[in-house]
C-alpha cells in the first residue's frame, strides 16, 4: 500500500481572471477523476478534510491552490492531469509560478 502525504499545488490561475475562465475551470473540476462536489462553497474529490485520502482548492491571492492527503504516484498523476485538461480549456499554459508558468 502506498503511503499517505499531504500534498500541495499553485497554479497560475489567478482570482481576478474574468468569469468566462472561472466557470470553465469550475466545470473541469466536475470531469476530474474523484469529485464529489462543494461542501460549504468548497470542491472536492474523493473525500473531505476529515477523510484519509481526499483533495480539495481554493482561490488564493497566489493562484488556484489545490491541498489533499493522497500517495504521492496518485498525487502526481491527478494535478498533472488537471494541468493539462486546464490549459485546454482556459486558453493559456497552466502550472506553478514557481515553475515560470505566469
Amino acid at each position: 500500500m502506498s503511503e499517505i502525504n499531504s500534498q500541495t499545488c499553485n497554479l497560475n490561475i489567478w482570482y481576478y481572471l474574468p468569469d468566462e475562465i472561472w466557470d470553465k475551470v469550475t466545470n473541469l473540476y466536475g470531469s476530474m477523476p474523484g469529485w464529489i462536489g462543494y461542501k460549504k462553497g468548497i470542491p472536492y474529490w474523493f473525500g473531505c478534510e476529515n477523510d484519509d485520502v481526499f483533495i480539495m482548492a481554493s482561490v488564493e491571492p497566489s493562484g488556484l491552490s489545490f491541498y489533499g492527503k493522497m500517495s504521492n504516484d496518485d498525487w502526481s498523476s491527478w494535478i498533472e492531469r488537471f494541468k493539462s485538461e486546464a490549459t485546454k480549456v482556459v486558453g493559456f499554459d497552466v502550472g506553478e509560478p514557481e515553475d515560470g508558468f505566469i
